[in-house]
């Protein structure tokens, strides 16, 4: 299976009004199905990150889990999560991956640069959202 066939999960800040507008625009997009999400603040997202060594604490950052469970689980995180979600989702959205000649660093920096800004400029909630009954299938922990 490629990596754009594989079942994913996204991994995202459940308070932040930025990340809750992208899961909506995946989640209108995943037309094949493709994606699981969990919020960072989930336990779920708490063991994925702990087996990464990263801190679930931490709600910076948006993730995509390849393989979840899998012994080859792979992290992917920042301009890499969001690369990987346009190419998912294709369509138009798959031009998006003419960002990888973006040096990681730079695509990085950017991402920080708006995750440090998100909260002032989209806002953020008191708790996660609550999914349309009809997507809820697609989340982890509700």
């Amino acid at each position: 299976m490629r990596e754009s066939e594989t079942k994913a999960i996204v991994l995202y800040d459940g308070v932040c009004g930025l990340c809750n507008r992208a899961v909506q625009f995946l989640l209108k997009r995943d037309r094949h199905d493709r994606l699981q999400f969990a919020s960072l603040q989930s336990d779920v997202a708490a063991r994925v990150l702990q087996r990464h060594g990263m801190d679930p604490k931490s709600l910076d950052t948006v993730y995509a889990v390849l393989n979840y469970g899998e012994p080859n689980e792979t992290l992917l995180a920042k301009g890499d999560a969001f690369l990987f979600f346009a190419k998912v989702i294709g369509g138009i959205w798959g031009v998006a991956q003419v960002g990888r000649i973006i040096p990681r660093r730079v695509r990085n920096w950017l991402y920080d640069f708006i995750a440090r800004h998100r909260y002032q400029v989209f806002g953020k909630s008191e708790s996660c959202m609550l999914p349309d009954p009809k997507q809820r299938h697609k989340f982890l922990e509700v």
